[in-house]
């Protein structure tokens, strides 16, 4: 018995190990052409908050900036009610570049984030996994420089987030406003 329990175990940790090394980086990332304010355009996640509150969510202003140790400091601001919420996190880098870990302090849960693909003056697609304790999600954000993107690369979000395992109930290209989008710095 402990030893089927033992081999279930091993067979998950293993399947977690593989999903997150089939994430694809970006070729040659170069952290320093990532830096500057992006609009999120789309978002797709399989987490419970986002099926609560994907009804609620808008496009947002993201600034990432480097660290002097060579992290990233991503500053994104979201229109919440009647207010503006600002979030920051701190993107530890690790071995392979364009990849980074970030654990929430709010919520405990440990992220693994994936610059997927960029040109960095026009988009950048970036997958997450989520885990927390014995569950785990995965989030697709797709980035912009201006608030508005080519069909092509909306396809190209959206079907990456189906080679992701996302469902199109779990995919929103986010609708625009003009809330909180000057108040970010």
């Amino acid at each position: 018995m402990q030893a089927t329990l033992l081999g279930i175990l091993g067979l998950a940790l293993l399947g977690t190990l593989h999903a997150q090394d089939s994430i694809p980086v970006q070729a040659d990332f170069q952290q320093d052409k990532l830096t500057g304010r992006w609009y999120s355009i789309g978002l797709a996640s399989n987490s419970n908050w986002f099926k609560e509150k994907r009804h609620l969510m808008k496009m947002c202003t993201t600034i990432i900036s480097t660290t002097a140790d060579g992290n990233l400091e991503v500053t994104s601001t979201y229109p919440k009610g009647d207010q503006c919420v600002t979030r920051n996190s701190l993107y530890i880098k690790t071995e392979q570049p364009g990849r980074f870990s970030y654990t929430s302090p709010r919520w405990g849960s440990k992220h693994n984030i994936h610059v997927v693909e960029t040109n960095y003056d026009e988009y950048a697609l970036v997958a997450t996994q989520i885990s927390k304790g014995t569950s785990s999600s995965t989030m697709v954000l797709l980035y912009s420089r201006t608030k508005e993107l080519s069909p092509e690369r909306l396809e190209m979000f959206t079907q990456f987030s189906r080679e992701q395992g996302l469902t199109d109930d779990e995919i929103l290209i986010l609708p625009q406003t003009d809330k909180c989008m000057a108040d970010a710095a």
